[in-house]
């Protein structure tokens, strides 16, 4: 429809007074030739009601692009069919066009009008769906934790780069201004020389019980879920959400919370590289359920030049620390020391930890404020890649942070990384954790 022709229609619908929804917005304020047309993977990655409100990070993904102007969702992929329903009149509604569904991802990739891929999977899915979509000449959202293991990163880095891509990792910490402010003051040498950096991830978890397998419900594609995977007989508990506490689908909370820590404390110490060393232990505590993943993790990272990286989970009842309850980044110097979480920053110095300059995200004017779905557009319409709020490089290696520690736990030692080849020094029982095998025909290839 052109432009004129639907500022008609609409006005005509409106008694001739011109209504304002989001998808008027999004559908005017730019030629038709510049529309940017998505292709959402995954509803209920996270949180969801099957009848009723759905609150999955898909959601998140579809109401933030509704925002943008002249962005469609053109497609959304569940491989849960009882979904589409509510999210179709959620779309149309948003976007003023019905949306097609697709089961399977592969349709997505065939799909010529399709410009980006907005993966909102579960984290075994990430790396595989983002290599293809670059090979099929898609840009690339994708959620953090951008991979499930060390490997798949480096893939998905070498697939941007091949064909030419842009792919932004989904940690949201990167686009805050008020952040951002925080890191040039590091970066400044204004907090002085630092020799330390903490993240915390401390979030309750209420245990998921023992629940046996059950057949698979209508209108759910179990195989599809599964993907590269191996395959599980199906189970609530290996299904929406609690896939996060299985080893074969998820990454612990190192990797679902644990990385907003320590990409920036990463991005705050200028590491762009990997620790030489790791050591990691934990455990699962207090829980007799299906968990197979620890609830409680703390490692440490020794980098080529002595600084040390520590990073805490607890999904256990804990203390608050620094921010929020839900955890925070610390920074520790000669001269004093600051907190940073996704709001913003604080800073401390001397003895007496006297306040110093601070910024919150809500000091920030509305209409200043981004978000890494807006510059993933931006820097489509702009082929920058360098503009790119987080590089797929960067949620690869502030990834690898927590997959590394997840590997000393799980083999009971400390480790010693060689950050140039991301293999472990003379420890093939370590590096076999560095990837995983794949189920056919949800295989990554050998060479992207």
């Amino acid at each position: 429809m052109r432009r004129r022709e639907f500022v008609n229609r609409s006005a005509s619908a409106a008694g001739g007074v011109m209504a304002a929804p989001a998808f008027v917005r999004n559908m005017i304020t730019r030629s038709p030739n510049e529309r940017i047309n998505i292709g959402l993977a995954g509803i209920s990655g996270n949180r969801v009601k099957v009848r009723g409100m759905i609150n999955g990070r898909g959601i998140v993904h579809i109401n933030t692009y509704a925002r943008i102007p002249n962005v469609m969702i053109k497609t959304v992929c569940d491989v849960d069919e009882r979904l589409f329903p509510g999210v179709v009149t959620n779309v149309e509604k948003l976007f003023g066009a019905k949306p097609q569904t697709e089961v399977d991802f592969r349709r997505l990739l065939d799909d010529k009008d399709l410009d980006v891929i907005s993966i909102a999977t579960p984290d075994h899915w990430h790396a595989l769906m983002t290599v293809w979509a670059c090979q099929a000449g898609k840009d690339v959202y994708v959620e953090k934790p951008v991979c499930h293991n060390v490997a798949e990163g480096r893939k998905m880095v070498e697939a941007a780069r091949k064909y030419n891509r842009i792919v932004q990792s989904g940690i949201c910490y990167r686009s805050s201004k008020a952040v951002r402010e925080g890191i040039k003051f590091v970066h400044d040498g204004k907090l002085g020389k630092v020799y330390m950096a903490k993240g915390t991830t401390y979030r309750y978890r209420v245990p998921i019980e023992h629940v046996p397998d059950s057949p698979i419900p209508d209108g759910v594609h179990w195989d599809l879920f599964l993907g590269p995977a191996p395959y599980r007989q199906f189970n609530e508990n290996r299904y929406i959400y609690q896939w996060h506490w299985y080893w074969d689908t998820g990454t612990t909370e190192y990797g679902n919370n644990g990385i907003y820590r320590m990409d920036t404390v990463r991005w705050a110490l200028n590491k762009n590289t990997h620790p030489v060393k790791i050591h990691c232990s934990g455990g699962k505590f207090c829980r007799d359920d299906d968990q197979e993943v620890p609830n409680t993790l703390v490692a440490s990272y020794e980098y080529e030049d002595g600084i040390i990286v520590q990073n805490e989970m607890r999904s256990l009842p804990t203390n608050p620390e620094g921010l929020s309850d839900s955890g925070d980044c610390f920074l520790y110097s000669d001269l004093g020391w600051m907190t940073f979480n996704g709001n913003g920053y604080k800073t401390y110095f001397g003895t007496k930890n006297e306040p110093g300059p601070a910024k919150s995200e809500n000091d920030i004017p509305p209409e200043e404020r981004s978000d890494g779905w807006k510059n993933l557009i931006d820097c489509v319409r702009s082929r920058k890649r360098e503009d790119l709020d987080n590089d797929i490089l960067e949620g690869h290696m502030s990834a690898a942070l927590g997959h590394l520690g997840v590997i000393s736990y799980r083999t009971g030692r400390k480790l010693v990384f060689n950050p140039e080849t991301e293999k472990f020094v003379k420890d093939p029982e370590a590096d076999k954790l560095l990837t995983r095998t794949y189920r056919k025909p949800y295989v990554m290839p050998d060479k992207v």
